[in-house]
C-alpha cells in the first residue's frame, strides 16, 4: 500500500516528530490531516532542534514534499513563522509545502474566546493551550468558519471577519477581556494573506493522485489517541478526531489507501493538561522522570505530568486503530530505576473494567493493576542491537510487545535521528 500513517498511542508527547521525520526520508508526502497548532513536534538534526506545530515534520528531507491538509486548522501568524525559518535554513519551499484551501482559520478572536472560557470556568479549567483550538473548531461545526479559500477574495473575506469579529468580541466583552481590533487585525491578515497563497493548492488531487502513481505517503498524527475528540475522557480532549480513521476525513484519502499504522509509545505516561491520569505519579521520582526527559510542552512550555506506563490504555488505542507495529520511545530515561511498573488494567469498586467502560469521572478513581519489573542500571542510549540491550530492558520491552499482541519495529533511545534499537 502507498500510504502509512505515525499515530501517539497515548496522551500526547510520544515522540511521534522523530520517528515521522526519521520514516520520511522514505516517503514522497508527509501529509498533518488534523489538529493545529496546539501540537508541538521536535526534530534533532545533526546539533540544532527543530520545532514545528503546522509543518510536517518530514520537511527537512530533499525529495519529500509537506502536505498540510484539508483537516488542520491554520493560525497563519504560527504557519509563516515556520516558514521563515525553513527559509533561513536553506530550504527552498516552492513545490515543497501544499495547503488545502480548505482549512480552516484560527482567528484573533478565537484565541481570545479561548482563554475567556478557560479564565471562566475557574478551578474547572480543561488546561487547552489556549490556542483558539476549540473555538475555531466551534465556528466550523456551527457554519461560521472561515477558510483558506476565503482568503482569495479579499473584499469577502473582509466581510466575512468583520462579521464575526462583530459577534464575538461582545462576548468577550462579557467576559471583561479585551475585544479584537478589527482595522489592525485585518492589516495584519492581509500581509500574512500574501505569503501562504502562492502554497494554496487541491490536496485531495494531489494526494489521490499520488496514491494511484504508488508514491508513498506518509500521515503524522498531531495529537495521542487519548485526546480524540469522541474515544478521550471527554472534556479533557482535543478539538479533533485523533483515530487513523480521521485520515480520510481530513485528507481525502481513501482508507483502503491506507497500508500500515505505527503507534508511537512512550516508554512511560506523560500529558499535558487537565483531566485524568491513572499511573499519575508525584514527588521526587516524577520530577526526576521529567527533568531527565526533557518533559515539558513543545507548544506551552508547560510541565507535563508524569505516570507509568500504562497498557490498559494502549490496548484501546492499540485495537480503535488496528495498529501492527510498535515504535517505543524515550526507553533510556527509564536507566537507573531500580524498579518499573506497567498498568496492565483497572479496578472500579473491587471490579475489574476497561478504559473503553469509563468517562472522566470513573477514569479519576480507577486503581490500576500493576506488573512490577527489576530497572536497569546501564545507560541504553548507545546500544543500536536488541541483543545488547541489558535483559531487564528487554524482558520489559518484550512483555509490552506480547500484552499488545503487536510486534515492535523499533525502540528509540536519545533524540537524535538514528539513535535507535533495531529489533
Amino acid at each position: 500500500m502507498p500510504a502509512e500513517s505515525v499515530i501517539g498511542l497515548q496522551w500526547g508527547d510520544e515522540g511521534k516528530g522523530k520517528i515521522v521525520d526519521l520514516l520520511a526520508q522514505n516517503a514522497d508526502y508527509v501529509v498533518r490531516y488534523h489538529g493545529g497548532n496546539n501540537a508541538g513536534h521536535t526534530v534533532v538534526v545533526g546539533n540544532k532542534k527543530h520545532f514545528f506545530h503546522l509543518i510536517p515534520c518530514g520537511i527537512f528531507h530533499k525529495n519529500t514534499k509537506a502536505v498540510i491538509a484539508n483537516g488542520v486548522i491554520l493560525d497563519l501568524e504560527v504557519l509563516v513563522g515556520e516558514m521563515d525559518i525553513l527559509l533561513k535554513e536553506k530550504l527552498n519551499l516552492w513545490n515543497k509545502i501544499y495547503i488545502s484551501p480548505r482549512c480552516h482559520l484560527i482567528l484573533p478572536y478565537h484565541k481570545q474566546l479561548d482563554a475567556a472560557y478557560e479564565n471562566a470556568r475557574g478551578k474547572n479549567k480543561l488546561g487547552t493551550t489556549k490556542r483558539g483550538i476549540g473555538p475555531a473548531y466551534s465556528d466550523k461545526v456551527s457554519y461560521n468558519g472561515i477558510r483558506v479559500y476565503d482568503l482569495a477574495d479579499w473584499k469577502e473575506f473582509t466581510e466575512k471577519f468583520t462579521f464575526q469579529a462583530k459577534i464575538k468580541n461582545k462576548i468577550l466583552k462579557t467576559f471583561n477581556v479585551n475585544p479584537v481590533n478589527i482595522t489592525a487585525e485585518l492589516k495584519k491578515l492581509k500581509k500574512l494573506r500574501t505569503r501562504i497563497l502562492p502554497f494554496v493548492k487541491d490536496t485531495f488531487e494531489l494526494l489521490n493522485d499520488a496514491a494511484a502513481k504508488k508514491k508513498k505517503i506518509l500521515f503524522e498524527g498531531a495529537h495521542g489517541i487519548m485526546l480524540d475528540l469522541d474515544w478521550s475522557p471527554y472534556p479533557f480532549a482535543t478539538g479533533s478526531n485523533t483515530v487513523v480513521g480521521s485520515i480520510n476525513t481530513g485528507s481525502g484519502l481513501a482508507y483502503k489507501e491506507l497500508g500500515s499504522v505505527i503507534g508511537i509509545v512512550k516508554a512511560f505516561t506523560s500529558r499535558v493538561g487537565g483531566g485524568p491520569l491513572p499511573t499519575e505519579l508525584h514527588g521526587r521520582l516524577a520530577d526526576a522522570i521529567r527533568e531527565r526527559g526533557g518533559e515539558y510542552g513543545t507548544t506551552t512550555g508547560r510541565p507535563r505530568r508524569i505516570g507509568w506506563l500504562d497498557l490498559e490504555a494502549v490496548r484501546f488505542s492499540c485495537r480503535i486503530n488496528n495498529v501492527k507495529e510498535l515504535v517505543i520511545t524515550k526507553l533510556d530515561i527509564l536507566s537507573g530505576l531500580l524498579d518499573i511498573k506497567v498498568c496492565v488494567g483497572y479496578t472500579l469498586n473491587g471490579k475489574k473494567v476497561h478504559y473503553s467502560d469509563c468517562g472522566y469521572k470513573e477514569l479519576a478513581k480507577v486503581k490500576p493493576v500493576y506488573k512490577s519489573f527489576p530497572g536497569w542500571i546501564d545507560d541504553v542510549s548507545g546500544i543500536r542491537k536488541f541483543s545488547k540491550l541489558p535483559k531487564e530492558c528487554r524482558d520489559y520491552l518484550n512483555f509490552i510487545a506480547k500484552f499488545l499482541g503487536v510486534k515492535i519495529k523499533f525502540v528509540s533511545v536519545g533524540a537524535e535521528r538514528n539513535a535507535n534499537v533495531k529489533f
